[in-house]
Order: structure tokens, then sequence, then C-alpha cells
């Protein structure tokens, strides 16, 4: 354990008075809790980092009475402060532990989570990576953070004064959403609490009792008629407001590991490419194909029996669909012409039964309806694979490919890239790449014919699935 590490452990473990000042963290781990909840079904097992004494703990505990759970912190006085709180029920485990050496919190977790932990690790992205390397398949991490912004009024005093402050630079969005495992996953969204310390002086009290004010590495204490001045416009700018407040800046974080080795192909429209896309995928990695729904097969050959007919695969490679409807519509319009309304609860992935990987093939686009609550975007996220996107080449696609990313990415869902399918376009590939930040995978030529050898030629094309399936070392 490094210096730091200790000084952080002997600052928490000494902070007796945590409970009765640690108003933000009791609120924050509520709510974190609350997103939890919304965001995943009950996990079997649960690694909690940083527990303090035990606010977010007691929360899970609450909403998640079956699962076993392991409750950590750096500092042994914390756990056994968590442990007087959630007591001994022979389903909580605790442990002693730094976050960012977390091997011997073993593996398979379905929940991982730390409430206002997070701004302590010194090399995030590096410890979100090891951390994900402990999820089961499909497992959910948590967290909540402060961010840009937090302290802006004792900051501000500090710039004024003409001194630095001590108080670290919080990240923004954007960069902790870069740190993810898989760049794309999960999301980041933020609130702003404002606090109402008693006084100037009592903010810095209260840091004190809940062992948070330790300066940034190389950070030299302010001298005592320094830090007066800075408490009275501290003071002053409180007083301008009618009380003393302070900013606080929360991100709430939330990832999600993919269930299994595969990718979702989706594209800007129907007719753009998708199944030739997906054909030249499977055949490429030897992959497996789902497509769960199929439409239209009134007019034309279903996607899955064109896959076999181009020689991507063996029959025995492909998965059954979910649903077969015979109009050219959406899921939705095709089932209820049909009088077969569909019930999205029973689609699941099929189960990983051999190393190969999984390619599935939506039906038309992202915000195409599957049913009248549930648009393929939904399944997309549901299934927490990433996506390819398959997008014209020509007039057009700048917009509907933008469009695309921006959806998945407010839903949090990581994008592998994008293939590009008709005559190549140099203004459209630099249009998508520079505003999408996405790299182009392929660049399919418009094929009069389409056969086993024209799927076998541009295979050659892809790149393997190691590139694809990348993780942060």
């Amino acid at each position: 354990m490094t210096a730091r590490k200790h000084q952080l452990a002997a600052r928490f473990g000494a902070a007796t008075e945590y409970d009765g000042a640690a108003r933000i963290q009791h609120l924050v781990a509520a709510r974190l809790a609350e997103r939890i909840a919304a965001g995943a079904p009950p996990p079997a097992r649960i690694l909690e980092l940083g527990c303090g004494t035990g606010f977010l703990g007691a929360h899970l505990r609450r909403l998640f009475p079956d699962a076993d759970l392991t409750v950590t912190d750096l500092a042994p006085e914390m756990v056994a402060r968590a442990r007087q709180r959630l007591g001994e029920d022979g389903k909580t485990r605790f442990l002693t532990l730094d976050a960012e050496d977390p091997a011997a919190a073993g593996s398979g977790y379905d929940l991982i989570c730390s409430s206002l932990s997070m701004q302590w690790f010194a090399d995030r992205a590096t410890t979100l990576a090891r951390l994900a390397a402990l999820l089961a398949p499909g497992g959910m991490m948590g967290f909540s953070t402060l961010c840009a912004g937090s302290f802006a009024e004792w900051r501000a005093v500090h710039q004024a004064a003409g001194v630095p402050c001590a108080t670290p630079a919080y990240p923004d969005t954007a960069t902790l959403q870069a740190d993810w495992p898989w760049p794309g996953q999960g999301r980041w969204q933020t609130e702003t609490v404002i606090d109402r310390p008693a006084s100037p002086l009592a903010f810095l009290r209260e840091l004190r009792q809940i062992g948070a004010s330790l300066p940034q590495d190389g950070a030299r204490p302010l001298g005592a008629g320094t830090m007066r001045r800075l408490l009275a416009a501290l003071d002053a700018r409180g007083a301008s407001q009618g009380a003393p407040v302070m900013t606080y800046r929360i991100g709430y974080g939330m990832f999600r590991a993919p269930p299994q080795k595969g990718v979702f192909v989706t594209g800007t429209d129907t007719g753009v490419g998708k199944t030739l896309v997906s054909a030249c995928l499977v055949r490429a990695w030897g992959a497996r194909y789902w497509k769960p729904l199929q439409t239209g097969i009134a007019e034309e050959t279903a996607d899955a029996d064109t896959l076999a007919a181009l020689g991507a695969c063996a029959p025995a490679a492909i998965h059954p669909a979910f649903a077969t409807l015979a109009a050219p519509l959406s899921p939705l319009d095709a089932a209820e012409l049909a009088g077969t309304p569909l019930d999205v609860s029973g689609i699941a992935l099929p189960p990983p039964a051999d190393p190969r990987p999984l390619v599935v093939e939506g039906a038309g686009g992202v915000m195409v309806p599957v049913t009248a609550d549930c648009m393929m975007i939904d399944l997309i996220a549901r299934f927490a694979l990433p996506v390819i996107l398959v997008a014209r080449s020509g007039l057009g696609t700048i917009n509907h490919t933008l469009l695309t990313l921006q959806a998945l990415r407010e839903r949090g869902i990581a994008v592998a890239g994008i293939v590009l399918n008709g005559p190549p376009s140099a203004a459209a590939r630099r249009a998508v790449t520079q505003f999408g930040h996405t790299r182009i995978l392929a660049e399919f030529p418009h094929l009069d014919r389409i056969g086993p050898e024209q799927v076998e030629t541009l295979a050659r094309t892809l790149p393997d699935f190691a590139t694809i399936w990348r993780t942060r070392d």
C-alpha cells in the first residue's frame, strides 16, 4: 500500500464523528441505491467498495435481502463500524480491501458498487477495468462520485485570493465516460446538491470529521492567517445569498458488462445491408447467428435462410428466431396484423453453449417499435452487447448515422464501429468519423451479385473479433 493510501486509511479510520457530519454521503447513498434497484434484476452476489459506516450497505441489504453481500473499505475501523450498523446475518461478509487492488474479494459478482469513494482512486480507468474483471457475465457496476463543479464556492475564494486550492479538480462526465472498461458502454448522469453548513468553519470541520480533508499530493498546508481570510471571504459570499452554501456535483455511473461474447448488428434504417454484414461477420469470426425478430417472410426469404445460402455458417450455428412474422412491417405492426401480440419479456440471448461469439441481427433501425412499450433500442440495451452500425455510404447517411449514434449513446450502449455499405464517399466517411467519434470498421462496395464468394471476400476486410471485443488492459 502506498504512503498516500496509508494516510487515507488513517484519516477515515480516525473519523469517529463521521455519521453526524456525513449529510451528503447519506443522501447520495440513498439515491445511488435507487438507481441500482431500477437498473438491474436482483443480484445474487454484491461487492461494495468504500463502505464507510454502512450507509449504502444498509440500503443494499434492504433492497436485496437474499443477496450475498461483501462489504469492504480501505480503513479497518470503517469496516468495523459498517459491521456494527449492518449486523451479522450470515449473508454479509466484511473485508478490509483496497478498491484499486480488489483481487482478494474474489470474482463472479452480479453487482459491484461504491458511493463517493471513486474520487480517491489514483488510477480510475485501470481500477474500473480490474473491477469489471470481477463481474459475472451481464453483471453491473454502479458508482457515485464527485464531479467537476463540486466545492465551486470554496475554489472561487481561493482563486480570488491567488492561493492554490487543496481540493482536487474533479473530472467531468466526459472524462468519466471515457474511463469505463468498454468505451461507450455505460452512462453517467449528474445532479447538483446544495448543502447549507452552519458556517464556513463548520464546513471545514465537517470535512475533517468525515476524513475527507486530505490535500492533494504535493499541496502545502495554508497558514492560519490565509485560512482565516479564505473563511471570511466564504462567509461574505454566503451572506450575499442569505446563508452559507456549498455546491456538490454528484455523478452517478451505471455500467453493465456484456453477458457473453458477441455483437448486435443494427442499421440506420431497413434494407441498409444488415444481413450482408451479419453474414460477413459470422463468416469472418466463425460465429453463431441469431435474428430474434423476423418480419416480411411473405415477400422475402428469412434472413437466417439467406445466411445459410451465402455459406456464412452451417445451419447448426443459426439459432431459431423468437418470432417470425409474415408482413414486411415493424414487429409491432406485423404482430398486430397477424393477431399474435409479442411478449418481449421472453426474449433472451441464446446461451453461450460454445466459445464462438454470437452475432445478433436486429429488425430495421434502433427506433423501430417492437411492442407498444418497447423499441428495438430497448432490446439492444437489455442484451448489453456492443453495437455494429450498418449505414449507407451515400446521400442522407450523415444525418441518419449521427442520430442513431446519439440515440445509442444516450442509452449507454457501446458502439464497436460502423460498416458503410455502397459506393464509397469520402465526405460521408469524414463526417461520420469526425462528428460521430466512431471508427469505420469496413466499407462494402456496391455489388451487382451477392453470393458465397462475395461474402468470403468481404469477410476478409473486417477486423478480427479480438479487435471488436476489447476492454482496457
